[in-house]
């Protein structure tokens, strides 16, 4: 469908459209960029959700002064992991977080979309950073984040030398191996994380350096498999889960968490959701006894 003709409203008419019908499309485009890894649904940890989503613009408020320019679904996302940045750099003194000095710092001329930024960046924290944003006291409007994760571990090496919240990160990538059918490739991880602001060349300010995470942390404890793909040009590497991952977690557990991330039931993906069952059943049937001969 081609975009309609933008019309130049008079003081006083029906041309100028609401605010909150642009604010409605921004946050679904926004979301968007984070949900097209999942197979056989509209939302997940795969998928191309994106790719139908509609390029959105913020409409002009009636009588706002100055008017707002459009904004693009990049520039969006970017104010967002400001925005999260922002979080979680003012929660590290366990102080609670103003309103009032979000808007200044990191909002600038996004203030009119406040709410929807704040809600993707809460979402974003919860499920990349296991934190749930919390509004403390709604009458002087202070915000503090809250450890929702179960740890995979509790000792120091798994949680980091600053005690960072690496298992969001990790549950992250299991979901997007096992919604791949138990193997993907590391190409594809990145391409998955570089929209949610973790590069693999980049430093980043709480998981530190994300490829020897994932490549050679998570792999030296047993969670991942990180194998060479063969007679790939430019070489390429695939991901899997490791041997301590199926017995501190399940594929049920983790098809749940992707679900909970996307505002989704397990059973929207069958085929994942069988094989979940089917690993559960599993896990359920003793395990067979050694043989041990009879006393003579």
């Amino acid at each position: 469908m081609l975009p309609k003709p933008r019309v130049r409203s008079r003081p006083g008419t029906s041309a100028e459209r609401p605010r909150e019908r642009g604010l409605g499309e921004e946050t679904r485009a926004a979301r968007a960029a984070a949900a097209d890894e999942a197979p056989s649904t509209s939302r997940g940890l795969g998928g191309s959700q994106e790719a139908s989503s509609p390029k959105s613009r913020v409409s002009r408020a009636p009588h706002a002064s100055p008017a707002v320019g459009p904004r693009s679904q990049k520039q969006l996302e970017l104010k967002v992991a400001e925005l999260v940045q922002f979080l979680l750099i003012k929660d590290q003194k366990k102080i609670p977080i103003k309103r009032a000095d979000i808007l200044k710092h990191v909002m600038g001329d996004y203030k009119d979309v406040y709410q929807d930024l704040l809600k993707l960046a809460a979402e974003r924290l919860e499920y990349v950073f296991g934190y749930k944003l919390v509004e403390l006291e709604p009458k002087n409007h202070t915000y503090i984040l809250i450890n929702t994760l179960e740890p995979v571990e509790e000792d120091a090496e798994v949680r980091g030398d600053q005690d960072t919240p690496t298992t969001g990160l990790l549950m992250i990538v299991l979901g997007l191996i096992f919604m791949k059918g138990n193997t993907i490739k590391e190409t594809e991880v990145w391409d998955f994380l570089r929209r949610l602001g973790v590069f693999p060349t980049k430093k980043h300010f709480i998981f530190g350096d994300p490829k020897k995470l994932i490549t050679e942390d998570f792999v030296r404890q047993r969670y991942l498999e990180y194998r060479r793909i063969p007679h790939t040009d430019p070489v390429d590497y695939e991901l899997q889960w490791g041997p301590r991952t199926n017995l501190e977690t399940s594929k049920m557990k983790v098809l749940k968490f992707v679900a909970k991330v996307h505002n989704q039931d397990p059973k929207d993906w069958p085929a994942q959701y069988c094989e979940a069952l089917s690993d559960e059943a599993a896990r359920a049937r003793p395990a067979p006894q050694p043989n041990v001969p009879a006393p003579s």
